[in-house]
């Protein structure tokens, strides 16, 4: 009676071959990220999209998204399982998980109401029994500026000092002060300040001392975006030199006020003599017509003394202050 015999090896080497087809798909699997960095506006919405290449169904795999240093998902996709999908608390109501194209291996996470928050690095994951891959992306968030006032204030010292405030924006923006043939002018002093929501307020100053300059313009530029506020200041001939100009304008208008009280004073005396010539003494009027005039004599002469000292003082200060402003 023959024995019978088994032998193993063809079912081990159909095995064999097996986890080597499997090893080969993973070895060849990768997940991208379409778009790699993301820019999103504040109150706008963003999608973050993974791709498994080469194109594969991946509606049996689980799909992830973390965020950069989290452990628990941001939304967490089981599979073929039924469940629609589940959300973070902070995310739910402002994710959707975009499948249309599961079925070629790309997946998409919809984010909704963006705010400053959501800025960073986000990963996506697919999971299956055996294999899991991992792809990543940058978020950035921007936010354009609200408003920008610009305000002028004497600086005490013939010049001006010019601020340029703005607020609400992300991320920190650049700020520059231009002149009326677009050349920056450097500023003085900026700083900056950030709200509890994160938004940042820019305040840069700058002290003019040329009162050439016809017009000065506040440029604030968001660096993610390229995108630029501009405000613009534009002097009227006496507007960065009014302290002198009123300076000057007040010497004109006292020394104006000088001569004409010089000439009603000339004109006084002279119709007094007049007056005098044609009166005789032994007029019962002639003491009061002396009083009189002497007493209009007297007026006019203060009133001069005045003039003539408030001419010197204003004259005195407007030269102090041009040399300064030329030190």
């Amino acid at each position: 009676m023959m024995k019978l015999t088994y032998s193993y090896f063809p079912g081990y080497h159909i095995c064999l071959i097996f986890l080597q087809v499997i090893a080969s798909t993973s070895e060849n699997l990768m997940v991208t990220a379409p778009t790699e960095h993301l820019v999103a506006r504040v109150g706008g919405q963003a999608e973050l999209s993974c791709q498994v290449i080469p194109p594969r169904s991946v509606e049996y795999m689980e799909v992830r998204w973390f965020r950069s240093g989290h452990s628990q998902p941001l939304y967490l996709y089981r599979g073929s399982h039924g469940a629609n999908g589940e959300a973070a608390p902070e995310y739910v109501n402002r994710v959707e998980f975009v499948k249309e194209a599961i079925g070629k291996g790309k997946v998409a996470l919809r984010i909704r109401n963006i705010s400053i928050p959501d800025d960073g690095l986000y990963q996506c994951s697919f999971n299956d029994s055996a294999f899991s891959y991992v792809a990543s992306m940058n978020l950035s968030v921007a936010a354009f500026g609200l408003k920008t006032q610009i305000h002028v204030q004497s600086s005490g010292n013939g010049g001006f000092i010019v601020g340029c405030f703005s607020e609400g924006w992300f991320p920190q923006p650049r700020m520059e002060w231009r002149d009326s043939r677009g050349e920056v002018v450097p500023y003085s002093s900026v700083s900056h300040s950030q709200d509890g929501d994160r938004f940042f307020h820019m305040k840069m100053t700058l002290l003019l001392r040329n009162h050439s300059q016809e017009s000065i313009t506040c440029c604030v530029l968001n660096p993610l975006t390229g995108e630029e506020k501009q405000t613009n200041l534009i002097f009227a001939k006496c507007a960065c030199g009014c302290e002198p100009c009123l300076h000057k304008a007040g010497i004109i208008v006292m020394v104006f006020k000088f001569l004409c009280f010089m000439i009603f004073s000339v004109t006084i005396v002279i119709k007094y003599v007049q007056l005098r010539n044609k009166v005789s003494i032994s007029d019962p009027l002639f003491s009061l017509y002396n009083s009189w005039m002497a007493d209009i004599a007297i007026v006019v002469g203060f009133l001069v003394l005045i003039f003539t000292v408030t001419t010197i003082i204003l004259s005195w200060t407007h030269i102090r202050t041009t040399r300064q402003r030329n030190i």
